[in-house]
């Protein structure tokens, strides 16, 4: 996507259609450094804009990992506000580095427009993404939930999270939240959030008994 592309991602087909990169593959891709962008500052996992994402963030150590539920437009040196909030909320906490990661690795600006069948290949290799990134951190691994109501757009998006929920138990993960849980005990998007809010404890095995009751 060139500068002066409209900041809007409508995915061009169901994911099921597309043949999609397992994540070791466009992990390797990533290492090879072939696209133009700083590999000693970000992380991106496709190396190139395309109609999934895997990670994106940039690289420290002591890293936040934080969760959305699906990603947007964001690239290296083009991060949009969900991710620039992301950024900045990260480094208030005292946080040297952050990468995202989604409850499902499909592009769409407008959640509406996701897939409407389930799409387990591409959900396997983002969890291969999310694992990667637990067992590289130091110590205990910093995450973030914050993929907001939206988780209740699909009916697979529940699913996904309690997986991610699953491979952040399975690493001793510590989960964190900003902001108020939502009514139905959703985490907080991160993009109406206070560039300095505190990140506080999240009950995220208490939050499966949430995801079943939907």
């Amino acid at each position: 996507m060139s500068k002066g592309e409209s900041a809007v991602h409508v995915p061009k087909a169901e994911t099921t259609t597309l043949a999609v990169t397992p994540f070791a593959d466009a992990l390797q891709q990533e290492a090879d450094g072939s696209l133009a962008y700083d590999r000693a500052r970000w992380l991106y996992v496709p190396n190139d804009y395309t109609e999934y994402r895997y990670l994106l963030g940039t690289r420290g150590e002591n890293p936040l990992i934080c969760i959305g539920v699906n990603p947007s437009t964001a690239r290296p040196d083009a991060l949009d506000p969900t991710l620039q909030s992301v950024e900045r909320i990260a480094k208030a906490n005292g946080y040297d580095s952050f990468v995202m990661v989604n409850v499902y690795a499909q592009r769409a600006t407008d959640p509406k427009t996701m897939d409407v069948d389930f799409n387990e290949f591409l959900h396997q290799q983002n969890l291969a993404g999310f694992r990667w990134l637990l067992d590289r951190s130091q110590g205990r691994p910093a995450v973030w939930a914050a993929w907001g109501a939206v988780v209740e757009k699909r009916p697979y998006l529940k699913r996904c999270a309690a997986d991610l929920i699953a491979a952040g138990r399975e690493r001793g993960a510590a989960w964190l939240h900003a902001g108020a849980l939502s009514k139905a005990g959703h985490p907080h998007h991160p993009l109406y959030l206070r560039a300095d809010a505190a990140l506080e404890p999240f009950d995220a095995e208490g939050y499966l008994a949430v995801l079943k009751n939907l």
